[in-house]
């Protein structure tokens, strides 16, 4: 009785330790795929201003509004499909980039991702291309530029122009439907003497971002020089000294949790690649080591890509195919992605063909389920025979209690008899672990998953539940502590284990089965912070589980007599 006290004491504590210390690893380890908080105002979820991305609580901060910084400088338009903004005509730079395809949240009037913004921003976050070399004269950084035209799209590039001394200098840049650039830097030299000169382009952000880079989300530098993509990098490092990195072509650039900008040269030539920070400012550039000789009369010309988007998979993966190495790796699937990207292409194929990605996630779980089938009959049935043996097991404790080695010599004999193994029910459970991590790194990382809603008060997959039910569902305005905000579908997912559990053998010991009977409920606490997309997987899961212990006593009435018993 004491023993059954202390035990049951130890679960307790285990159990509190678990549920209140559970977020804090979680939101380390497993963080939130889209972690905006909702509320449900009028029945419809409307998102809570967030500090770090609402323009009106940053003001304190800001060097300068960028309406106003966009109005003192010529410019020209960007506009494609998937992009608008403009190119500053005063140094060159593209410095104004919104993703027209994504928005900062669910709300109807949300505006669009911003990626870029011009310098004397508090964000300021550009690319810039120019020359260095012996004998040339460069132009500098605020160097104005003519252009060819009034628009950039993907059907009309533009070159910009300027002249330096005796030297003539053009960008003529292009862009596709996607987020790829292509810069071509050339230099004439009209100089009575020889010029020896090289390309460079650079990348400078300022400040942090506002996603926070993590074991599961890589944010921050990122590059590939020869061997696969590198994220063993972070601000903190190029803080302290200069990262740099030869190779022939190459990228690198800055990379967040959905979006990446990054500077790949000509994939045929040797170049520095460098990563460096201070004072809340990082860059990112390449610069050719060697210097191209110019007699007068010469002319160099040299193309740079410019990527500046959304990651993503299906276009990575496309540019790579062009010639951009490892460039689909910019998504980090870490060491699972042998299971983790076919997952995502079967997940993705089918979201195009029912256009609903919470549909599309019960069919992946039906798909799962349907392949397991044989292993999972296999574990009912060795469930049921488990169930059938209890009152057998129990007298077996009961008659060799003091007698350990004894008692677990007769129980393997049992087993043995009866044909039954008790490990067996494990098999399919192992097996889905994989294939659970998998979906879950899967609504982490991939923007396709982003903001796709499934029914009702469900807009983003990739979410937490937004429908917390202690405080009314967000009619009472009050935040509740991170451990409390249980959704429906947590609790939906709590019941579904409930009777889940109950399909399993009995413990035959009293503690054990306190602890089956708690672990739904806290197994729905520590769900409750995770994408529902993974919960509506794990409810289907356990559905099906149910359906398919049923459908196994249908066939086999014995078993379900047996257990019964």
């Amino acid at each position: 009785m004491k023993n059954d006290q202390k035990n049951f004491l130890l679960f307790a504590v285990l159990a509190a330790l678990v549920l209140f210390g559970w977020p804090y690893i979680a939101n380390h380890f497993f963080p939130a795929a889209n972690p905006p908080v909702t509320k449900l105002e009028d029945g419809k979820s409307k998102p809570v201003a967030n500090p770090a991305t609402d323009p009106a609580a940053d003001t304190a901060n800001a060097i300068r509004d960028r309406a106003i910084v966009l109005r003192e400088t010529p410019r020209i338009a960007i506009e494609t499909p998937s992009v608008q903004g403009s190119i500053n005509l005063r140094g060159g730079r593209i410095d104004d980039l919104v993703l027209v395809k994504h928005k900062e949240t669910i709300a109807a009037n949300s505006p669009p991702v911003r990626l870029l913004s011009p310098s004397g921003t508090a964000d300021a976050y550009f690319a810039q291309f120019g020359w260095s070399g012996t004998g040339v004269s460069a132009p500098p950084a605020d160097a104005l530029w003519t252009a060819s035209g009034t628009k950039l799209t993907p059907q009309t590039p533009i070159t910009l122009s300027t002249t330096v001394g005796t030297q003539r200098y053009q960008m003529q840049i292009s862009v596709d439907d996607g987020y790829m650039f292509t810069v071509r830097q050339s230099v004439a030299n009209a100089g009575p003497q020889p010029i020896q000169v090289a390309t460079y382009g650079l990348l400078s952000r300022r400040g942090a971002p506002v996603d926070k880079d993590t074991m599961t989300i890589q944010v921050g530098p990122v590059y590939e020089a020869g061997n696969g993509v590198k994220f063993d990098v972070d601000y903190k490092d190029i803080d302290e000294a200069p990262e740099s990195f030869n190779a022939k072509g190459g990228w690198l650039g800055f990379t967040d949790h959905y979006w990446m900008t990054a500077l790949i040269p000509d994939q045929g030539v040797q170049h520095t690649l460098t990563l460096k920070g201070g004072d809340q400012r990082h860059q990112a550039d390449y610069r050719s080591p060697t210097l191209t000789a110019l007699a007068p009369g010469q002319a160099l010309t040299q193309s740079v890509r410019f990527f500046a988007g959304a990651k993503e998979n299906k276009l990575l993966n496309a540019y790579e195919a062009q010639g951009v190495p490892y460039f689909s790796r910019s998504i980090d699937w870490g060491w699972f992605r042998i299971v983790e990207e076919p997952i995502f292409v079967y997940l993705d194929w089918l979201f195009r063909l029912v256009g609903n990605f919470g549909v599309a996630i019960i069919l992946l779980t039906v798909t799962i389920r349907g392949l397991m089938f044989p292993i999972a009959q296999r574990q009912f049935a060795s469930m049921a025979a488990m169930r059938a043996i209890q009152p057998k097991l129990k007298a077996l404790q009961e008659r060799y209690k003091d007698d350990k080695p004894q008692l677990q010599q007769r129980m393997m004999q049992l087993y043995k008899e009866e044909k039954v193994n008790p490990v067996a029910g494990c098999l399919p459970t192992l097996i889905q672990i994989p294939i659970f991590y998998a979906l879950y790194k899967v609504l982490l990382l991939t923007i396709e998953m982003r903001h796709q809603p499934f029914v009702g008060w469900i807009k983003d997959l990739s979410a937490p539940d937004p429908a917390t039910i202690l405080n009314l569902f967000g009619y009472l305005d009050f935040t509740l502590p991170h451990f409390l905000a249980i959704g429906i579908v947590p609790v939906l997912l709590g019941i579904s284990m409930y009777f889940q559990f109950k399909l399993n053998p009995a413990p035959m010991d009293d503690m054990q089965k306190q602890v089956f009977g708690l672990m739904p409920w806290v197994l729905m606490f520590i769900m409750a912070p995770f994408a529902v997309g993974l919960q509506v997987y794990w409810i289907t899961s356990n559905l099906l589980t149910i359906a398919q212990q049923q459908l196994l006593y249908s066939r086999h009435p014995a078993l379900k007599q047996a257990a019964a018993k």
